[in-house]
């Protein structure tokens, strides 16, 4: 490498960079037959003398043994015999007698080891009488943790500070510095200086690894403690960055295969000369590659380990990166197996069934085999994808496809993946098959909900489904209604994905009772209907149904030709349609956006003799935040019946108009017409109209509301005599959508309307 010239390597997290050491340093190993050089002369050596000519001499060593072998060799004494043998005894002092000691017995030899270790050992002290005593009972032992002494905490915090930093406002670093700064997140106290200045210094490195991550690769940064002059018994920690010039990009190389259209991967990358070489923009310059590449033929691309080379005089960059392309390809069939992830954790999941199944015998092996069934096959799963075979490979449509297997609620886990089949496909692409693997979920659900309000009571619905009870996707769903003011049961079919995506077909039966004050009916129902809805988990723009209702019902009326109350019995067919469109950012909880309804449905009701009509609805509303956190949500309402007189009208088939879900303030179906005895008696017409402010905060919200609506006896919504309610809801926001309690009361009250409202259910008003 040229002097002046250095390679860096971005850091892994998004945001830093850093830039290794400089400093190299080279080993060479000894030639060989060589060994190593000597440190220094030898101790006693002679100095080196400097010559004339001022280089060193060295004179030379004598190298001659200080004993010679010979005389080392007559030295040494000689070993003879047997060398296992006992040693010698070690001659006396000359002229002096030897000593003969004493025979010693086998006791008297024990006794001197004995007096040996008394002596070494001092005697043992007197044992404590608290050892003798009995233990306590297990009940009387404490087992609450010590108090912990907080104050004696407080107190040895004894050093408090303030931080400041230079040089990174300029570059503007100086919020992202505050956010991660070891000082600032020690709250301006510490236990003593030492740790103070620890964090200083913590913070010299991360101001140098910010200011890298922006360019800045000659960047240093000094940390300074002193005492604070604007508040005695504090110190001040500075943090003093210089930048340094800013690098620049050079020469942008990559280095793949050539790409169809040409330039695809410089255009996708997207850096240029002269750009700055920040971290962050690089490495999503990167991410982008790999993004936007399998979104354009190239399923399998990957790219490889950039490498920046730096020139530290003219702060310029040559930037290369190496990419992998792999084949340009175009959709093929759909594969599928049950499982997920790599080979491998197939291999150890299989490993761990056939484990289960030594264990819990065949019993167990029987339901192990249903758990391994496939839920979907291939052919449900093509009518799921939006693509065709043979268009260009595009990673969207996969995850489409991997979404829509997802929303069925059929699987606990599903992936999908290209996979290679090296046959060739048009304008030099390969065929590559997508692979599904699919492990089944559990198909049965249990549901509830509770509500309650003023009119209607309390209200609980239940309901009890199985997803895929008749594979591909055919549900049973079995609901209830049990409420102070209805009882009902229904028993649905649905099959989801019917012949075509997001298309769904069911059939239901229903008997129903209701006892509100407009009307008691008992009512039976046969429907069946075509729809594409929306869920929590798909939302989509468009949204219709059409199909035929069969309805049988036994109702109250006010019988005007009669001047009093009766009943009768209605046969009704009808032909219901709906068309929406929603454009709101969230189907539970809507923000900003907005949606329209229609509905119109084609009648006939037979009670003597057969009279047609028809009914319609049109709804919109609008949602539009005004701040972070204040939500401005209106809703619009209005309806109409031609063909037939009010009181030729099944009353469950009138409109009415009051209620949590319609003009809050007044008691359900209290508003419009009423009857000599004072009960609503409904109209053929009606208009709804709502505004509130949803503020939230955190998990709860709060929502000023006002009402207004009115219906009529006429075909045509006047808008006269128009009813106002006003008051004021508390949201809880959970994961599946906020639960509401709204109170209301109406304005300019009259005799026999309620004077307080109140509404609980799950889901904002509209």
């Amino acid at each position: 490498m040229r002097k002046g010239v250095k390679r860096i390597w971005l850091a892994a997290l998004a945001g830093t960079a850093f830039v290794p050491g400089l400093a190299h340093a080279q080993i060479s190993d000894p030639k060989p037959g060589q060994g190593a050089p000597p440190s220094g002369p030898e101790p006693g050596s002679p100095k080196p003398a400097p010559a004339q000519d001022g280089t060193v001499v060295v004179a030379p060593v004598d190298e001659s043994p200080i004993v010679p072998d010979d005389q080392f060799e007559a030295a040494m004494p000689k070993i003879e015999g047997d060398i296992n043998a006992p040693l010698e005894a070690m001659p006396s002092p000359a002229g002096a007698p030897t000593p003969t000691p004493p025979p010693v017995t086998q006791g008297q030899a024990a006794q001197q080891v004995k007096d040996q270790a008394e002596e070494s050992f001092a005697a043992a002290p007197a044992e404590d009488p608290e050892f003798a005593r009995p233990l306590p009972p297990l009940a009387e032992f404490k087992v609450e943790p010590p108090v912990e002494d907080k104050v004696a905490d407080k107190k040895s915090v004894t050093i408090r500070y303030t931080t400041h930093e230079e040089g990174l406002s300029a570059v503007g670093l100086e919020d992202l510095f505050e956010d991660l700064s070891a000082l600032e997140n020690g709250g301006g106290k510490a236990a003593n200086a030492a740790m103070v200045a620890a964090r200083a210094r913590e913070d010299e490195r991360l101001a140098i690894r910010l200011l890298n991550s922006r360019g800045y690769y000659d960047a240093t940064a000094v940390s300074t403690i002193d005492q604070d002059p604007k508040t005695p018994g504090t110190v001040r920690a500075t943090i003093s960055a210089t930048p340094g010039p800013l690098y620049r990009l050079g020469n942008v190389t990559v280095s793949s295969d050539p790409t169809v259209p040409p330039g695809l991967l410089l255009r996708e990358l997207n850096l240029n000369p002269g750009d700055p070489i920040e971290a962050e923009r690089v490495q999503g310059a990167e991410a982008n590659v790999a993004l936007r590449l399998p979104q354009q033929g190239y399923p399998f691309v990957k790219v490889g380990q950039r490498d920046i080379l730096l020139d530290e005089e003219t702060h310029i960059g040559d930037y290369a990166l190496p990419v992998a392309l792999g084949p340009r390809a175009v959709f093929g069939d759909i594969r599928t197996e049950v499982g997920s992830g790599t080979l491998a954790e197939q291999a150890a999941r299989e490993a761990e069934r056939k484990a289960q199944r030594a264990e819990r015998g065949q019993r167990g092996e029987r339901r192990q085999r249903r758990a391994r069934k496939l839920v979907f096959d291939a052919d449900h799963i093509r009518v799921l994808r939006r693509y065709k075979p043979g268009e260009l490979y595009d990673v969207r449509a996969v995850d489409d496809l991997r979404e829509a297997m997802i929303a069925t609620s059929l699987f606990s886990t599903v992936s999908v993946e290209p996979v290679r089949t090296g046959q060739a496909g048009p304008d030099d692409t390969e065929v590559v098959d997508l692979l599904v693997r699919q492990n089944p979920g559990r198909p049965r659900t249990l549901a509830a909900e509770l509500g309650y309000s003023t009119g209607q009571g309390i209200r609980l619905t239940g309901s009890w489904t199985h997803r895929n009870l008749f594979p591909p996707e055919g549900a049973l769903i079995v609901a209830g209604v049990l409420g102070t003011q209805e009882q009902g049961l229904t028993t649905t079919f649905r099959r989801s994905n019917a012949g075509q995506r997001d298309r769904t077909f069911q059939i239901a039966a229903q008997l129903n009772h209701q006892d509100y004050d407009a009307y008691e009916s008992y009512t039976g129902t046969l429907s069946f209907r075509y729809s594409r809805d929306s869920t929590p988990i798909w939302q989509k723009r468009w949204t219709y149904y059409y199909g035929a209702e069969l309805v049988g019902s036994n109702e109250d009326r006010w019988n005007y030709n009669r001047n009093q109350r009766d009943r009768g019995t209605w046969l009704i067919a009808a032909a219901p349609l709906f068309l929406g469109y929603d454009s709101s950012d969230n189907l539970l909880n809507p923000t900003r956006g907005f949606r329209i309804k229609g509905n119109a449905s084609p009648e006939t009701s037979v009670r003597g003799a057969a009279r047609p009509y028809a009914r319609f609805m049109l709804e919109g509303t609008y949602y539009q935040p005004v701040s972070s956190n204040i939500v401005i949500a209106g809703r619009a309402r209005v309806g109409s019946i031609v063909g037939i007189a009010r009181d030729d009208l099944p009353p469950s088939r009138r409109y009415y108009s009051g209620g949590g879900g319609s003009v809050r303030g007044f008691g359900y179906q209290e508003l419009g017409p009423r009857a000599p005895d004072g009960k609503p008696v409904g109209g053929r017409s009606f208009n709804e109209f709502a505004i509130e402010a949803r503020y939230r905060f955190g998990n709860y919200g709060i929502v000023p509301f006002i009402d207004a609506g009115q219906v009529y006896e006429g075909i045509y919504p006047t808008g006269q005599n128009i009813r106002f309610g006003a008051g004021i809801g508390g949201r809880l926001y959970t994961n599946f959508g906020p639960i509401r309690v709204d109170v209301a009361t109406p304005i300019a009250r009259k005799p026999g309307e309620s004077k307080i409202s109140l509404y609980i259910s799950i889901g904002q008003a509209f």
